[in-house]
């Protein structure tokens, strides 16, 4: 990799991970225009730990009253009373298991069968029309619904939908969250704290792999990567917990369709 498509790579990672738009869509449109490369797995690994770095950064305050709050609630370490906070760190934890659960199962096979230009296309435009049903049930919703085990399970089995190239982890879930009643601004910061767990299992796996193989890296390339890509992606996530009430959703459904009919035209 040069540094120019470090600097791109890095940077389209990092709006993107965030954005209903699927990364994984945008990582692949540049590689067919300019017929980059891999960028490989060190990279990787170091977009997504910038990524890491911003959600982390962006949300420290109720990181760290969940954090805190949750210890106090384990009977063992605390005095096992449970407050907001502590019920939400929960909550996270509950969502998380299913993507856990059928990445471990059938992530080999979902990387042999489902990575391909082609998929990426379909689900981009697909999942475009799951994010509009859950704009139009936003629009249509007069009561706003708490976030219970029930809703958070069922958008935790959302997220595992996100294993599938193309399809947008934060697109699938903020649109689940949507349609089952939530809050457009709950909706979307439960899916950004949501990407926490993992982001950091992703990563925790990659580096295994890593240390089990030889790769050949550059310093200065991979801390220009993970700096790109962690400050775009906290500027992003400010920009979208700001505007995602006064624009809505429907832009990056539009955007979504018009991405998908470029790769179908770039197959």
């Amino acid at each position: 990799m040069d540094i120019i498509q470090t600097l791109i790579l890095a940077l389209i990672q990092g709006i993107t991970e965030f954005l209903p738009i699927s990364s994984s869509a945008h990582l692949v449109l540049p590689a067919q225009i300019f017929l980059w490369p891999d960028q490989g797995l060190v990279f990787d690994v170091a977009v997504h730990l910038g990524s890491l770095a911003a959600v982390l950064v962006y949300f420290r305050r109720d990181i760290s009253k969940m954090t805190l709050s949750w210890c106090n609630s384990l009977p063992i370490v605390g005095n096992g009373s449970r407050n907001e906070e502590s019920e939400m760190l929960w909550l996270i934890i509950l969502a998380t298991l299913p993507a856990v659960f059928f990445g471990w199962l059938a992530k080999d096979w979902i990387e042999l069968n489902f990575r391909s230009v082609n998929t990426i296309a379909f689900t981009t435009i697909f999942f475009a029309l799951f994010l509009a049903l859950g704009e139009f049930r936003s629009r249509q919703q007069k009561k706003i619904i708490l976030l219970t085990w029930k809703i958070a399970l069922l958008i935790g089995f959302a997220q595992a939908f996100a294993l599938i190239p193309g399809t947008s982890r934060s697109g699938v879930t903020i649109s689940m969250a949507l349609i089952l009643g939530l809050s457009k601004t709950t909706s979307a910061k439960f899916s950004f704290l949501l990407s926490i767990p993992i982001i950091l299992a992703a990563s925790l796996l990659s580096s295994f792999d890593l240390m089990s193989e030889s790769y050949i890296y550059s310093i200065p390339q991979i801390f220009i990567a993970l700096t790109v890509s962690g400050l775009s992606a906290y500027l992003c996530i400010g920009w979208f917990m700001v505007l995602i009430n006064r624009i809505g959703l429907m832009p990056f459904v539009w955007y979504r369709i018009i991405l998908g009919l470029l790769l179908f035209t770039f197959i």
